[in-house]
């Protein structure tokens, strides 16, 4: 196999790695914020050199809101 062919089977397998993430983004949040998080958990042990704890908080979902005001704790009284 010369190394153009292989240049262009490289190239190819990415485009379709990213359009896949792409699609499951968009037709599976839900799964896919359940992925990043058990992804960003194993990262993130303390045992774990610095730079696989950096790419878990990289990896790792914003938080979600969870309170009707203004956005998460649900313990101030301006409702």
């Amino acid at each position: 196999m010369s190394a153009s062919l292989a240049l262009q089977y490289v190239i190819i397998a990415l485009a379709v790695l990213v359009s896949a993430w792409v699609v499951a983004k968009k037709q599976f949040p839900g799964s896919m914020r359940k992925l990043r998080v058990a992804l960003a958990l194993s990262l993130l042990h303390e045992s774990r050199p610095a730079w696989q704890r950096a790419l878990g908080r990289r990896i790792a979902p914003a938080g979600s809101a969870g309170g009707v005001g203004c956005g998460g704790c649900s313990g101030c009284d301006t409702q």
